[in-house]
C-alpha cells in the first residue's frame, strides 16, 4: 500500500533530523578548531608572562597587566567565532527554508498551492528571538567573560598555592595522556559546543514554525518528534508524538505546552517536528485548490501517521543511507551482525567504538565478515 502524504512527511522529518545532526557535528567540529588554534597562542602567551612573575612577590593585582596579550587573544578568539556561527546560520537558513518548502511542496498532490518565506526576514527574526533566555551575541559575550575569569582565577590561585608555571598551565590545558579532556578550559569547549548545538537547533526550529504558519491552511497540526534513547530528557519524552495547532501551538488532545518548541525545548535539544496536513475533506472548497482525483484522496486522509521510531526508520533505509548514517562497519553490525541499535551504545548513551563493540561481542564481527 502506498504510503500517505503524512507518513512520508513523518519519514522526512525522521530523516532531515538525522543529517541535521551529522551537519551540527561538522559545525562543532570547526568552532571548536578554532577555540584550540587560539588556546596554543594562549598558552604561550601564558607561559611567557608568568615567567616574568617572581613568586615571593606575586600580587593579585598585577594580573591585568601581565594576562594582557592573553585576554586580547581570548577575545579575538570568541570574536571570531560569533562571526563564523552567524555565516553558518544565515547559510543554513537558506538551507532549512528551501528543504521545508521543497520537501512539503513534493509530497503534497499538485494542486495544492505551497506558501513560501522569505528566508532573510525568517533568519532576522530568529536572531532577534532569545534562546535559552539569551541572544547569540549574549552567550559568546558570557563565554568570552567566563573564559578569562576562569583563567585569572587559576592563575592567581596557583600563585597562592606554589605551584609552578607548568603546573598552572597544566591546570587549565589538561595532559595530552588524557587528550587534554582533564584540563578546567574543556568545560569552555563543552560550552561552546552546547551554544552552536542549540543555535542550530533554533534555527530549524524557527524556520519550521515559519513554514508551517505560512501554510496553516493546508496543515492540520504540528507532531513533536522526540529520539527517544537513553538520552532523551523528560520534557522532550512526555511531550514525543503530541500534536499542536501550526499557528499558536496550541495543544491538541492534551494539556502539555509547546514551551520552545523541538530542537530548542533545552540545551542541545534533539526533537524534530512533523507536518500533519489536512484530509482532502478538509481542504476541498478552500479557494484555488481544484478537486482531487481518486488517488490523491487516498493519500489525503489527514491522519495522524503511526508513530515511528528511529530505529524501524533506520531499518527501512537502504544499506547506503545505513552506511552514511552509521558508518560503514556499524551499519554492517546491524545488517549482517545480528545487533540492535541499541547495542552501538552504552549505558549512559555514548556511542562505543569499534574497539569496544569487538570486546563485547566478537562473534557479531565474524558473522558480519569485518
Amino acid at each position: 500500500m502506498a504510503e500517505t502524504v503524512n507518513e512520508r512527511l513523518r519519514d522526512a522529518a525522521i530523516s532531515h533530523e538525522v543529517d541535521l545532526r551529522q551537519y551540527s557535528a561538522s559545525v562543532v567540529h570547526k568552532i571548536i578548531a578554532v577555540l584550540n588554534r587560539s588556546d596554543e597562542r594562549l598558552f604561550e602567551q601564558l607561559t611567557a608572562a608568568l615567567a616574568q612573575v617572581e613568586p615571593s612577590t606575586f600580587a593579585v593585582d598585577r594580573l591585568e597587566s601581565l594576562l594582557g596579550s592573553v585576554r586580547a587573544t581570548n577575545v579575538q578568539a570568541y570574536n571570531q567565532v560569533e562571526r563564523d556561527l552567524t555565516a553558518e546560520l544565515r547559510d543554513f537558513a537558506g538551507y532549512e527554508v528551501d528543504f521545508q518548502s521543497t520537501t512539503l511542496r513534493d509530497v503534497m498532490p499538485q494542486p495544492v498551492p505551497v506558501a513560501v518565506v522569505s528566508v532573510d526576514q525568517v533568519y532576522a527574526a530568529a536572531m532577534a528571538r532569545p534562546f535559552q533566555g539569551g541572544l547569540l551575541k549574549q552567550w559568546i559575550a558570557d563565554q568570552k567573560a567566563g573564559k578569562a575569569k576562569k583563567i585569572r582565577q587559576v592563575v592567581a590561585q596557583g600563585f597562592v598555592e606554589g605551584r609552578t608555571t607548568d603546573q598552572i598551565v597544566r591546570d587549565l590545558r589538561g595532559t595530552r595522556a588524557k587528550g587534554y579532556a582533564d584540563g578546567l578550559l574543556e568545560i569552555s569547549r563543552r560550552d561552546a559546543q552546547s551554544v552552536v548545538q542549540t543555535a542550530l537547533g533554533h534555527m530549524a526550529g524557527f524556520v519550521q514554525d515559519r513554514v508551517a504558519e505560512a501554510n496553516e491552511d493546508i496543515i492540520k497540526a504540528v507532531r513533536w518528534s522526540a529520539t527517544l534513547d537513553l538520552r532523551t530528557s523528560p520534557i522532550c519524552r512526555v511531550r514525543d508524538g503530541k500534536t499542536y495547532t501550526p499557528a499558536g501551538h496550541k495543544p491538541i488532545g492534551h494539556t502539555l505546552p509547546w514551551l520552545a518548541g523541538p530542537g530548542r525545548a533545552h540545551w542541545r535539544c534533539r526533537s524534530a517536528q512533523a507536518i500533519v496536513t489536512k484530509s482532502w475533506q478538509e481542504l476541498s472548497g478552500v479557494p484555488g485548490i481544484p478537486e482531487f482525483t481518486p488517488s490523491q484522496r487516498a493519500s489525503m486522509d489527514g491522519q495522524v501517521p503511526a508513530e515511528t521510531t528511529y530505529p524501524q526508520w533506520l531499518a527501512k533505509q537502504s544499506a547506503a543511507r545505513q552506511d552514511q548514517v552509521l558508518g560503514p562497519a556499524r551499519a554492517k553490525l546491524l545488517r549482517d551482525g545480528g545487533l540492535e541499535l541499541k547495542d552501538l551504545y552504552g549505558a549512559k548513551g555514548q556511542p562505543l567504538t569499534l574497539d569496544q563493540l569487538r570486546e563485547r561481542d566478537a562473534a557479531a564481527f565474524s558473522k558480519a565478515g569485518i
